[in-house]
């Protein structure tokens, strides 16, 4: 135990690396168009999967269903998504991006882009490509815990 160093602890390492993107690129989203992460990370999602379903959505973000529900009854009250019925499935709600969603989309994905853009900045294309392609590969050697 007393060579474990904590700084060096892959999962730490990691997970206060991704806290840290995420801290910074929420003060994107949050102040220059008012909305939280959670609400980033449903329009974000709708915005490229079109039309999914609640579940579904729940499973891709990785947020609990009460936190998803919340956050789809704000965006249904901000007018930025639209839920309808699945046909055939009393249970489960499709939900796709309002008009005034997809323009919200449309205006936040360049400043997104550019966002992460000034933050790669300082990497080449090489080391991009390594760190996507490790990335990936840690992401799918990790177990899956629910």
């Amino acid at each position: 135990m007393e060579n474990f160093l904590l700084e060096e602890f892959l999962p730490y390492k990691l997970v206060r690396t991704a806290e840290h993107i995420a801290n910074s690129f929420a003060e994107l989203y949050e102040t220059e168009f008012g909305i939280t992460r959670p609400e980033w990370q449903i329009i974000a999602n709708l915005g490229v999967q079109k039309n999914i379903i609640a579940r579904e959505l729940s499973e891709l973000i990785r947020l609990d269903k009460v936190k998803i529900s919340r956050t789809l009854a704000v965006l249904e009250e901000k007018k930025l998504i639209i839920k309808s019925p699945v046909e055939g499935d009393l249970r489960a709600t499709q939900l796709s991006l309002s008009a005034s969603g997809h323009e919200l989309y449309q205006r936040l994905v360049p400043k997104a882009l550019e966002w992460e853009n000034h933050m790669l900045d300082g990497l080449t294309g090489t080391q991009y490509r390594d760190l996507c392609r490790i990335l990936d590969i840690l992401y799918k050697r990790t177990p899956n815990q629910k």
